[in-house]
């Protein structure tokens, strides 16, 4: 069944290649001066990708595990932004007045809650006092140019790294991700305030289970403060936030619609370009919080653009007292470091891969320099390591110019295990918190991939997800047994192995040829 499926799929493939992915179709959606061909730039390819029958095959695979997403970036925005409008005391403030082209691009500005907000005042004007909180409601309506719908399409513009912002490689990495960190502490306001962080947790776990995803791994850099429900001051540390977000979850899975979701759990991160003393307060909160939510803290990561970071080299004497505190404190935080998310070759951010695997990680974020380090990849593979690869962030961010020459084949083609993630959707431009378009991409991009490729990146995505708390030794083991364990992921594998063959039953039934073998009828 799976494999005729497979060979289906392959057909379909060929035929949009021949048909979608040409200038002729419907007159072209794009603008005449684009080439339109398979594998083309995910911000020019999206529209039309999203129209193929290829996408409606996608939408529906069991997809397993999402194992690297940022939870603030995890936003349906233009819903956050609905709810932040219904509810009481949500609030707009800016670093300044915003009262020109040029303030909307750069003025900082963020959402909070008050209970004395500013009716009068308004951020558009040149009397606005800076950090002057205005009801969002009163700011939207008031905006120049439109109103409200021009207000939304204005946060959109801050918080998305746009077509032109993609498209602008000349720019280079370090270009975009100053505005792709930008967005971090917008979209974090928004949500961190309890009554939409509430919604928001259950509408994402909701999202990912109707895009094929049971069960997430997510990274927050607990950074943007956190609000409880009609409170003055935000809290001071992270009790409620990670308190409402397991509550969330557990009430998700008990209902009809959440029976399938197997779960969710957050790798605690540090922002790279902090300080030791910022980093070890960083550390401490970490091990606090494992100790009282010992369910949901899975692991321990640090974030940020890696090129312009502290090296994991440098960060080594706070990691090792990491490892320390944590023996002391009796807890298990292993790490699951981002590495090697550059473009350089042999410099301190290259070599962050060599001490990722040193410093005994689990999993690898990105790896995108990998392929040019074979002694590493025999270390990776004989390690038991999963590269966590993120394709359409790895190209928004202008490590390479679209799928094409995106080096996961590289490692594929060397054996390396590695899963599909998704990243940043909603600073990505993508528009949904599923894994579709990362799956889309490298079904449509690749020619030796096929959705055989593709089962086999979310089987290894269900083996590698941190289920639970293991040691060194069992996580290492329990990833050699795989399926044929005696613990949850054993379990896990055998339930994502019958979602997947019913979905190859699916593809046959909806796509393959009736043929009737009856002579006489």
């Amino acid at each position: 069944m799976a494999q005729e499926a497979c060979a289906i799929v392959s057909q379909i493939r060929f035929e949009e290649q021949q048909t979608l992915w040409t200038k002729e179709y419907e007159d072209s959606l794009l603008t005449e001066h684009v080439d339109v061909f398979p594998g083309m730039m995910f911000s020019l390819a999206k529209e039309r990708m999203e129209k193929s029958k290829l996408w409606k095959i996608v939408k529906k695979m069991p997809k397993g595990a999402l194992l690297h997403c940022h939870l603030e970036a995890m936003v349906d925005l233009d819903w956050a932004l609905e709810e932040a409008f219904n509810t009481e005391g949500v609030c707009v403030r800016a670093d300044g007045p915003i009262t020109s082209e040029q303030a909307r691009r750069k003025t900082g500005f963020s959402f909070t809650y008050s209970k004395t907000a500013n009716d009068t005042s308004s951020i558009w004007s040149d009397a606005y006092a800076a950090n002057t909180p205005i009801p969002i409601n009163t700011a939207a309506d008031a905006f120049p140019d439109g109103g409200k719908k021009s207000f939304v399409e204005w946060v959109r513009s801050r918080v998305t790294i746009t077509a032109s912002e993609h498209l602008s490689h000349h720019e280079g990495p370090n270009e975009a991700w100053r505005k792709f960190i930008s967005c971090f502490p917008i979209l974090g306001s928004l949500i961190y305030y309890e009554p939409i962080y509430r919604k928001f947790i259950r509408k994402l776990c909701k999202q990912l289970l109707d895009d094929g995803v049971n069960y997430v791994d997510m990274r927050s850099a607990f950074y943007t403060p956190y609000r409880s429900q009609g409170k003055a001051d935000w809290d001071e540390d992270w009790f409620n936030m990670l308190e409402h977000m397991t509550d969330e979850i557990e009430k998700f899975k008990k209902t009809e619609e959440g029976k399938d979701f197997w779960g969710a759990r957050m790798i605690w991160t540090t922002v790279r370009q902090f300080g030791k003393k910022e980093v070890i307060e960083s550390m401490k909160k970490c091990i606090e919080m494992k100790l009282e939510f010992p369910e949901i803290i899975a692991g321990y990561d640090l974030v940020g653009q890696e090129d312009l970071g502290r090296p994991l080299a440098d960060l080594a004497p706070e990691l090792f007292w990491f490892r320390k505190k944590c023996a002391e404190e009796g807890v298990d935080i292993p790490f699951f470091f981002h590495a090697g998310e550059t473009l350089g070759d042999g410099d301190s951010t290259d070599e962050n891969l060599f001490d990722a695997i040193i410093l005994g990680t689990r999993r690898i974020g990105h790896g995108f320099s990998l392929y040019k380090h074979p002694l590493l990849i025999d270390m990776v593979k004989e390690k038991r390591i999963l590269i966590e690869s993120c394709p359409v962030s790895n190209e928004v961010l202008r490590l390479c110019g679209s799928i094409m020459s995106h080096p996961l084949p590289a490692l594929l083609a060397r054996g390396v295990p590695c899963s599909l993630c998704n990243d940043d959707p909603t600073i990505l431009g993508q528009g949904v918190s599923g894994m579709s378009h990362d799956f889309w991409q490298a079904l449509q991009g690749w020619e030796n991939l096929g959705l055989e490729g593709l089962g086999s990146l979310a089987e290894n995505s269900v083996r590698w997800a941190s289920l639970d708390d293991y040691n060194a030794k069992e996580w290492t083991q329990d990833i050699k047994d795989g399926m044929f364990g005696k613990g949850i992921r054993a379990q896990r594998l055998k339930e994502w192995v019958s979602k997947w063959e019913r979905f190859c039953a699916w593809i046959v039934e909806e796509f393959g040829v009736d043929e009737n073998l009856d002579p006489e009828e």
